[in-house]
């Protein structure tokens, strides 16, 4: 690639960012049980100071929550779901 390919400083919207990869790539997020409440409501009240996993749409949707982060992974997969961890 040569240096006229190449730009210094791209920039994509936000909107843009939350929709690439829709319906193809999630991501498995490290939480702590005191977060479930706010990304799944849903869920039963857990003891505080728990390590899980949540794995999320490319925009951001939580879409399952686990104890191990294997098991998101495993889920993400069987959705036909690329993965991608966030630390």
């Amino acid at each position: 690639m040569t240096e006229g390919n190449v730009l210094s400083n791209p920039t994509v919207s936000p909107e843009t960012l939350a929709t690439m990869g829709e319906g193809h790539i999630a991501y498995v997020k490290q939480i702590r049980s005191e977060d479930v409440p706010g990304l799944f409501p849903q869920a039963p009240k857990i003891a505080p100071g728990i390590k899980l996993f949540a794995l999320h749409a490319a925009d951001g949707t939580p879409i399952m929550l686990t104890d191990s982060r294997e098991a998101a992974i495993a889920n993400a997969w069987s959705n036909e779901l690329e993965t991608l961890s966030v630390h």
